[in-house]
């Protein structure tokens, strides 16, 4: 990944909306979710949703098809996990061993701030 296309991914991401328009897609899974279904669960008009269903897709972290007259979005896990590689690997100077990386990492060897 790229340095803009990072910064457009986490400028993307940085409004509440989007971020929870993400993590719903993510949680969905690659079948993904109706525009309808995804403005019901959030509580989002559909011209605010579309909005950010718009800046999601500019920024490639979420794809979509046509299924009829809906259209069915989908998180982009193939960007989404690009853009983890991309803010992960320099991480610890090249030595993901001794990275801190998730939470469950029990082998963490500095203290984290909660």
């Amino acid at each position: 990944m790229e340095k803009n296309d990072a910064i457009a991914a986490l400028v993307a991401l940085a409004h509440e909306s989007r971020l929870d328009i993400f993590r719903l897609l993510m949680q969905a899974g690659p079948e993904g979710l109706p525009a309808g279904k995804i403005s019901e669960r959030l509580g989002l008009p559909s011209t605010t949703l579309s909005f950010h269903l718009n800046q999601l897709k500019h920024a490639d972290l979420v794809t979509f098809r046509r299924d009829g007259r809906s259209l069915i979005y989908s998180a982009a896990y193939p960007v989404m996990n690009a853009l983890l590689a991309y803010l992960t690997e320099n991480c610890c100077k090249g030595d993901a061993a001794t990275c801190c990386v998730t939470e469950a990492d029990t082998t963490c060897q500095t203290e984290r701030v909660p």
